[in-house]
């Protein structure tokens, strides 16, 4: 049994159960989290659904693409410039718009949590309104040039960043906005919050809160775990960027990619073992 060949079927059923559980869980988060009355008025609460939103349409954009390209062995990206686009705009905006509003959760419990008045009264809801929409239109600005820059290179048939230091900076943006920034702002913040409550009697008391503590504290050990990875990846890739690679390397790269891959889509689906600890 070739490396090739395992790739080809972690892909296929990995990448269906990564797909079926992010429906699913994140539907189930969006459910929750939009009927029951105390959530819809809580900050913390309202980040969870928004990334939820964006993690439902994030899992069907990319997880699909990848199954279709790396399991059945058709490459859409190749085939279509609209969707090679689309595509790249969507792997790098929707996740940033996710990974944010699990940071601002994490943040919002500090200050939620915090012994100061001052500190709880920027927890609030109207707040959160106005920050997620400042952060959803600069995210979108921020995925702008991938719309512009990448196309499907005529030599190589492959989607690619035309402009040179655009497709620098993409791995740049993979190893620090999208892992290493958020896992420092999830554990700082997570930190701070967990010890808040353990310095508040009071806060005990509140289920709700508790509830949404644990939530966050459970997303800052799934961004760890399951973004960290992309990020070495990231970062391996681009020190060995110009080195001369053998058929039997690239396999392996090739491999290691695909189950990296599959970790980090993992935290945009995980939503549903969240939403069970949550109603319980």
């Amino acid at each position: 049994m070739s490396l090739s060949y395992i790739v080809q079927q972690i892909s296929i059923y990995g990448g269906f159960l990564i797909l079926l559980i992010g429906i699913i869980g994140n539907g189930m988060n969006i459910y929750v989290f939009a009927s029951v009355r105390i959530y819809r008025t809580t900050p913390c609460s309202f980040y969870f659904l928004v990334g939820s939103i964006y993690n439902i349409v994030y899992i069907l954009i990319n997880v699909t693409s990848r199954i279709i390209s790396v399991g059945y062995g058709i490459n859409l990206d190749s085939i279509a410039t609209i969707w090679c686009k689309v595509r790249q705009f969507c792997l790098i905006t929707l996740s940033l718009i996710t990974l944010s509003c699990s940071c601002l959760a994490t943040i919002d419990q500090y200050l939620a949590t915090s012994q100061s008045v001052h500190l709880r009264r920027w927890s609030n809801i109207k707040w959160a309104h106005r920050i997620v929409s400042a952060v959803m239109i600069f995210w979108v600005i921020h995925g702008i040039p991938c719309i512009v820059f990448y196309s499907i290179l005529p030599n190589t048939n492959q989607c690619m960043s035309i402009n040179a230091v655009y497709a620098a900076y993409i791995p740049i943006c993979i190893i620090i906005l999208i892992s290493a920034v958020p896992v420092m702002i999830m554990t700082i913040f997570g930190y701070l919050a967990y010890r808040n409550i353990r310095q508040t009697i009071v806060l005990a008391e509140l289920q709700a809160d508790r509830q949404l503590t644990r939530m966050t504290l459970i997303q800052i050990v799934l961004v760890i775990i399951c973004i960290g990875p992309a990020g070495i990846y990231s970062a391996y890739a681009l020190i060995t960027a110009g080195l001369i690679k053998d058929s039997n390397r690239l396999i392996k790269e090739n491999f290691v990619l695909t189950i990296v891959s599959l970790v980090a889509y993992f935290y945009y689906a995980v939503c549903l073992f969240l939403s069970f600890y949550q109603m319980n």
